[in-house]
């Protein structure tokens, strides 16, 4: 690394975020189509809703998160466009195959392979991110980046939905998969790893970087208690996200009789437009309520978007009609991810240069055990208890239990809030 930053343009920096924008999209492609397919899979395989919670959550988050910690140590000290590449190969190749899956196991093994993939993607592009925007854009760069969730829900859904009715759900995958793979080549030939720290730097001398061991960074995190609330806030809001995402368009085929393909464009609107406008518009608003009244902003916004989604969610649960569910959950899933841009930035401001893929991928970890993995999971695991004596409605029931979670995490982003206005005070 040389003495001195190379200036890296507007345009180099705007491209980079939007390939990761894509990334960050082909990952949420193949990870949220099996929501829409979870009806036609369980059906197909025969298997319960706690086998689909499975597939959906817990052992596809464990791989993910768990090896997300060497990949992540790795990019601190090592190429991280090189990482990223190969990791958009090995899950978009996974992704295709799982449409050749003959049984439980195979599919599961192969869901565990693209959660492998996406374990070396994220933390990486937060790294790369916080390296290309200064502290005051951060928000506002990670949530453009955070968008490529919706953008992923709304290609698998809508692409995923009507794929499943024309020609079924083991196309579907083969459909989304593919396309990845062209993406690796993109990322791989296109990219360049901008210099560490160099937002910092500000056109003069680099600063020396050298990345700690892991433990010095877990328990850098573990005595910061902004970063405990932050990340506690965000593992229990993705809880209720990640279940929502999965098994609402499930409910709505299982319980309201919609097809997948409808079903399909009515989320992909919901979740993918109205949700790409939440995020942007949440961390604009966060950086600017941050620049003018200070740090504490970002995570009280989503603590007010998380509040006003739960009265919404539980109308969604419990609607007679498809209407009156589809209706209901306009506005939480425009606001569902909103939590995403002020957390990352938060963690990122409040990690040194030389820590923050682990930082991330740490993060990650925590939430996506706990959100990505128990959130999916325990909702079908309810619902095959509660089914016994509601039948359908079991999954009703199972769904609202999700909802407390919210009310906690928001308590978290609240306390965050509290400690950032007390830091300056």
């Amino acid at each position: 690394m040389t003495d001195k930053t190379e200036i890296i343009s507007t345009r180099q920096k705007n491209y980079t975020l939007f390939v990761l924008v894509l990334v960050f999209t082909s990952s949420h492609v193949d990870r949220q189509i099996m929501g829409i397919l979870g009806q036609p899979i369980k059906e197909s395989l025969q298997i319960s809703d706690t086998q689909l919670g499975l597939l959906t959550g817990i052992m596809f988050a464990v791989f993910y998160a768990t090896l997300g910690m060497p990949m992540a140590m790795w990019a601190d000290r090592r190429n991280r466009r090189n990482l990223i590449s190969f990791s958009v190969f090995l899950w978009s190749g996974m992704t295709a195959l799982c449409g050749a899956a003959a049984s439980f196991s195979q599919l599961l093994l192969l869901r565990i392979g693209v959660g492998v993939g996406e374990a070396g993607s994220n933390p990486p592009s937060h790294s790369i991110i916080a390296d290309l925007y200064p502290k005051e854009q951060r928000a506002t760069a990670m949530a453009i980046f955070g968008t490529g969730i919706n953008w992923g829900i709304l290609i698998g859904f809508l692409v995923g939905g009507w794929i499943n009715e024309w020609y079924g759900w083991r196309t579907a995958f083969v459909v989304v998969g593919l396309p990845g793979i062209f993406l690796a080549f993109l990322v791989r030939f296109t990219l360049k790893d901008p210099p560490r720290g160099y937002a910092e730097a500000k056109g003069q001398e680099l600063p020396k970087v050298k990345a700690p061991p892991f433990w010095s960074v877990a328990k850098f995190m573990f005595y910061n208690p902004v970063l405990r609330n932050i990340v506690a806030a965000g593992t229990l809001i993705s809880f209720t996200g990640y279940a929502s995402v999965i098994w609402v368009p499930i409910y709505l085929v299982r319980i309201h009789g919609m097809g997948t393909g409808e079903v399909g464009t009515y989320l992909a609107l919901f979740i993918g437009v109205g949700g790409a406008v939440g995020i942007y518009l949440g961390g604009r608003l966060a950086d600017l309520l941050a620049a003018r009244h200070g740090e504490q902003w970002l995570p009280w916004i989503v603590a007010i978007a998380s509040l006003l989604g739960i009265p919404f969610l539980y109308i969604c649960f419990t609607a007679a009609t498809q209407t009156g569910a589809l209706w209901a959950y306009a506005l939480p899933a425009a606001l569902g991810t909103v939590y995403v841009a002020p957390g990352f930035a938060l963690i990122q401001n409040q990690t040194p240069t030389e820590m923050r893929s682990v930082a991330a991928a740490i993060n990650l970890f925590i939430g996506n055990i706990i959100g990505l993995g128990l959130g999916p999971f325990s909702v079908g695991f309810f619902s095959d208890v509660f089914s016994p004596e509601y039948g359908l409605d079991g999954l009703r029931y199972a769904l609202m239990t999700s909802l407390v979670v919210i009310l906690w995490g928001s308590f978290h982003y609240y306390r965050t809030g509290v400690l950032l206005k007390r830091s300056v005070s």
